[in-house]
């Protein structure tokens, strides 16, 4: 099918014609805009290149402003100084979009803006493509999706967010380095979907004509490292699981999991209250941020709450009392409780049963930061067992305004109460459970070489830079959302 163009894209097309060389391989760059932005005036001979954002052609004088994803910077041009040459093509042929590059000096104008005095300039990509309107940009969220390149060029906000988003993940490796962390990789085609309770995605080896799975968490793996001889590990990971859509939730996501030997629970509890309030302390300056319609104090120490006090604070139901599947599942249908659920609630094991009416009655009252903690044993196949009451588990999860953003607990190293939990498993994925967890013998034998006390936790990079950014959809924060195609 033959494209069809608009007349300025016709034009523009044209334009490349009359360039000398319209894609040149390179241009000597020695200041970075953001650096240029702050030179002293009349610092001479600076060379930066940039995307024109915004143009004034005028007779014998032009001004111009280049930019990048960190900064932007007013360049003059003159007839005398770049040439009329140069100047009569800048004119005939330069277009908003268009990247090209600068040397000049520095001076600051009367109004107080940084500006290059172009000596020379130096045409290095053409836009075939005009920019939206200047004044604003891209508004459908959809196309803001599917073109965030554009979006980045028009939206000082976008830029913004996902610069913060650079700083949070350099800012949690720095921290957990301090720390003694060391960062792994882990594979993402996995023989077993293990590592969480999840839908996961299928796909097919050819070279080994072998169904796998992409990875749900790097839990197992990071754990073999444990075992390898590793005491401090983390991943930042880019995990998939075939689960709903929504706001709050995608498929494919970005999470880091750490796992520290010689530690419980409780030890993470306090690491990771830390290392968040650093964090959000360096980042924003302040502990107090807008969520929503809330503002949430990250600071000081925060509250804990078994799992079963925090149903009982929104519901009538205690799942002590109502501690088998299907007596509590008759008790919400005797509560009139409505839970959407992609699996049959009748097909879900107790634990996640429980998980989805925390998740109805209880979650979305919560502003916290608060952990939740003594889950299900049965919800947490991977966890240890709590010594006092093996039925619970030492685990907890961090909620903040609504959305779970840790998910941690004491790890289970005894490999034979291992297997017999994934036994159980297996049998509840045999029964309809499709986010029960399948016998992993290879994580078992790995086990079985010996682990020492390990805990572990994962936090949602996504989910919480949603929060931090008090954005309304987990989309705005992802540089690139898998969309359907538009045919």
């Amino acid at each position: 099918m033959e494209r069809v163009f608009s007349e300025q894209e016709l034009v523009r097309r044209e334009k490349v014609k009359n360039i000398k060389n319209a894609y040149p391989d390179r241009f000597d760059v020695n200041y970075e805009i953001k650096d240029a932005m702050i030179l002293p005036d009349e610092t001479e001979n600076v060379r930066v290149a940039g995307r024109i954002v915004l143009m004034r052609k005028m007779g014998k004088m032009s001004f111009l402003t280049i930019g990048d994803i960190e900064g932007k910077i007013q360049v003059s041009v003159k007839i005398d100084r770049i040439g009329e040459e140069a100047y009569q093509s800048f004119k005939e042929n330069y277009d908003l979009g268009d990247f090209i590059g600068v040397e000049g000096e520095v001076f600051t104008t009367h109004t107080g803006e940084k500006t290059i005095r172009a000596t020379s300039i130096t045409f290095l990509g053409k836009a075939l493509k005009p920019l939206p309107e200047k004044f604003h940009g891209l508004e459908d969220q959809e196309l803001i999706y599917r073109n965030r390149y554009v979006d980045l060029i028009m939206n000082d906000e976008s830029k913004q967010k996902f610069l913060l988003r650079s700083r949070l993940i350099y800012e949690i490796r720095k921290y957990l380095n301090d720390l003694g962390y060391l960062e792994i990789e882990t594979p993402i085609l996995n023989n077993k979907a293990s590592g969480a309770t999840a839908k996961p995605f299928m796909t097919h080896h050819n070279a080994l004509d072998i169904d796998l799975y992409l990875r749900i968490a790097p839990e197992t793996y990071l754990k073999r490292a444990i075992v390898g001889g590793f005491t401090k590990v983390f991943e930042i990971a880019r995990c998939f699981r075939n689960e709903g859509m929504d706001a709050t939730h995608l498929q494919d996501f970005t999470m880091i999991e750490g796992y520290g030997a010689y530690l419980n629970y409780k030890d993470n509890m306090t690491l990771l209250r830390k290392m968040l309030q650093t964090i959000v302390q360096n980042l924003f300056g302040t502990l107090e941020i807008q969520m929503g319609d809330k503002m949430v104090d990250l600071s000081g120490e925060w509250e804990v709450i078994t799992f079963r006090d925090l149903i009982l604070r929104y519901s009538d139901i205690d799942i002590d009392k109502y501690n088998t599947k299907e007596s509590l599942l008759d008790k919400i249908k005797e509560e009139k409780i409505e839970i959407d659920s992609d699996v049959p609630l009748e097909n879900l094991g107790y634990g996640n049963l429980v998980d989805q009416l925390y998740k109805k009655v209880a979650r979305p009252h919560i502003v916290g930061p608060l952990y939740m903690t003594s889950h299900p044993t049965s919800l947490s196949p991977l966890a240890r067992a709590n010594d006092e009451n093996p039925e619970i588990t030492d685990r907890f999860q961090l909620i903040i305004n609504g959305a779970e953003i840790i998910n941690a607990y004491s790890e289970l190293v005894d490999p034979q109460e291992q297997e017999r939990r994934l036994l159980q498993q297996a049998e509840l994925k045999a029964g309809g459970d499709e986010e029960a967890m399948p016998m992993d013998y290879d994580y078992i034998g790995a086990m079985e070489y010996g682990m020492p006390p390990i805990s572990g936790w994962g936090m949602g990079i996504d989910r919480l830079m949603q929060l931090l950014t008090n954005s309304e959809n987990i989309k705005d924060c992802i540089l690139f959302p898998l969309m359907k195609p538009l045919n």
